[in-house]
């Protein structure tokens, strides 16, 4: 009858939790009956040595490496030491298993799942020692050259953020590859369409990565050196994967897309080894000849007798509109904006009190007023000369 066929397949349904159940019971009923006693027994003592051994050593390395970080003079050592600390229990516990359980007899979909269960776990922690291994390389390099070389320090960490992203592809692959039933190489087809599709609909993100990637290994500029950007200028605080972040000297903060600022004619100043520092000065028509020649040898003696400095020349240029004008050319043997402003005040004070002591007089601007005196002929009067400012 129709009702009872539909009845039976319905129950039929219902009950297909309940037999599957029963063929694991009866899967491990089976494992049981066809492993002696003895065997079983081998089987625990070798999982307890495994781990036993895993984790003795485990603790002595801690105890020569971890506890004692003053005796670890290379990076190999600090591994051991990271490996050691990073390994986890249940994973020790899941691979001394799976070596005990070899010489079970289990059927072969229990020996699958086994040696995949172990095989995942060992990938997981070798996922887990990779990631710490990085990161500790990343913290001992910031560390050692932090105040030598900020420009290394940024290359190192955006190398191991790369490095992990990898890492955890890898790891990630690995482990479906694992899985049964997967086949990862129609997966990895797929990614490479999709890869290329999402990178064009991210290519303004790309193009910033690969930016960053260019200013950390070409270092035109690194973290704490002053540049100008246009008309823009600040402290670099970060390199980051997509921009940059400057600290202007009024205190805002000022974002760039390392695209964009790999594009642009960036100042650094931070990198001058002296400044090269031109400035004029103008004295009175009414200056004699003689004190037109003394002052270079004013201007060089008041240079200097500064520190850090390096006298270049003083001439008198040109005849200006209303000033006899000289150009001044020095160095300044620090790259320090400071440094370069307390010896320009210096000079400039030194160079007023000379032009007074000397009764040279400074320039500024004025005009000259030609009167003739009443009932006179205007060709034969003689101006008299009025200055007015």
């Amino acid at each position: 009858m129709p009702e009872l066929e539909e009845l039976e397949t319905e129950l039929t349904e219902l009950l297909q939790p309940v037999n599957e159940w029963m063929t694991i019971f009866g899967d491990l009923t089976a494992i049981f009956t066809a492993n002696s006693p003895t065997r079983w027994l081998i089987a625990l003592i070798i999982m307890a040595v495994i781990f036993l051994a895993i984790t003795l050593l485990q603790l002595g390395l801690r105890w020569r490496f971890a506890r004692h970080p003053e005796t670890t003079d290379t990076f190999v050592d600090d591994a051991i030491a990271i490996v050691t600390k990073k390994t986890k229990g249940w994973i020790k516990f899941v691979i001394a298993f799976y070596l005990a359980s070899t010489i079970l007899v289990l059927p072969d979909g229990f020996a699958d799942m086994i040696r995949t269960v172990a095989g995942i776990a060992f990938l997981i922690q070798l996922g887990i020692w990779g990631n710490a291994l990085i990161t500790g390389w990343g913290e001992q390099y910031t560390q050692r050259h932090l105040e030598l070389d900020r420009g290394r320090v940024a290359t190192a960490q955006l190398l191991t953020t790369i490095a992990r992203l990898v890492l955890y592809s890898i790891v990630l692959l690995l482990i479906l590859e694992n899985l049964p039933g997967i086949n990862i190489t129609p997966l990895l087809a797929s990614v490479g369409i999709g890869g290329i599709a999402i990178a064009l609909a991210v290519q303004n993100i790309l193009s910033d990565l690969f930016a960053s990637l260019s200013i950390t290994l070409d270092k035109p500029f690194v973290p704490g050196e002053f540049i100008v950007v246009g008309t823009m200028s600040g402290t670099v605080e970060r390199i980051g994967i997509k921009t940059t972040r400057l600290r202007s000297i009024s205190g805002e903060h000022l974002v760039f897309s390392n695209a964009d600022l790999l594009n642009s004619r960036i100042q650094n100043f931070s990198r001058m080894q002296e400044r090269r520092i031109v400035f004029s000065l103008g004295v009175i028509y009414e200056t004699p000849p003689e004190l037109l020649r003394k002052i270079p040898v004013i201007i060089r003696e008041s240079i200097e007798a500064q520190a850090h400095t390096r006298f270049d020349r003083a001439h008198f240029q040109k005849f200006d509109n209303f000033a006899l004008t000289f150009e001044v050319v020095y160095f300044v043997l620090s790259p320090e904006f400071l440094v370069y402003m307390d010896t320009q005040q210096a000079i400039n004070l030194a160079l007023f009190e000379r032009f007074a002591a000397e009764n040279i007089q400074f320039a500024y601007p004025t005009q000259m007023l030609y009167v003739n005196q009443a009932n006179h002929d205007p060709l034969k009067a003689v101006p008299e000369p009025v200055r007015s400012t």
